[in-house]
C-alpha cells in the first residue's frame, strides 16, 4: 500500500504528471513554482500518495474565507494515477484532507466536481459527500494579460 506524506517540491514532476492526466497540464518547472508558493503556506495542504518512488496520487486541501459564507474547508484538487484507481488510493487520500479539516476545528468539508468527470461523482457520495449545488463556470481573457 502507498505510504501518506506531505507534498515536497522535489515531488513537482510527479505532481504535474498527475495533474495533466486530468486535463491539467502544466510543466515540473511551473509545478515546482506552485508548490513553492503554496507548500509553505498553513491554509493550505497537499498530500502525496507515494509507492516506489513514484507517486499514484495527490489531494490538495484549502482553508478559505469568502464574505458570503465564511471560512470553510474545501479540496481544491484530487488526482489518483490511472493504473491504481480503484485501488482506495482516492478514498485515504480524502480521509486525510478530512483529519485536517478536523484538526483545523471544522466540522464539515467541501468538494467540487466537474459535471464532466461522471466517474468522481459516484465517489465522493459513497463517501457521504451529498451535492449541494449545480453550477456554471466562466472566464473572460483580459486584454494586456499574461
Amino acid at each position: 500500500m502507498a505510504a501518506l506524506r506531505g507534498a515536497r517540491p522535489e515531488d513537482a514532476a510527479e505532481v504535474a504528471r498527475l495533474a495533466g492526466e486530468l486535463g491539467y497540464p502544466a510543466t515540473a518547472a511551473d509545478m515546482a513554482a506552485r508548490l513553492a508558493a503554496i507548500l509553505p503556506v498553513p491554509r493550505h495542504r497537499v498530500t502525496v500518495a507515494e509507492e516506489g518512488g513514484r507517486l499514484l496520487g495527490w489531494i490538495a486541501a484549502e482553508r478559505r474565507l469568502t464574505l458570503e459564507s465564511g471560512e470553510r474547508v474545501e479540496i481544491v484538487g484530487l488526482v489518483v494515477d490511472a493504473a491504481a484507481r480503484g485501488s482506495g488510493i482516492g478514498r485515504v487520500l480524502v480521509e486525510d484532507a478530512e483529519r485536517w479539516a478536523r484538526g483545523q476545528g471544522f466540522d464539515a468539508i467541501g468538494v467540487r466536481s466537474n459535471v464532466a468527470r461522471e466517474g468522481s461523482h459516484p465517489f465522493y457520495e459513497r463517501l457521504g459527500y451529498r451535492r449541494r449545488k449545480t453550477q456554471h463556470a466562466y472566464v473572460k481573457p483580459l486584454a494586456g494579460g499574461p
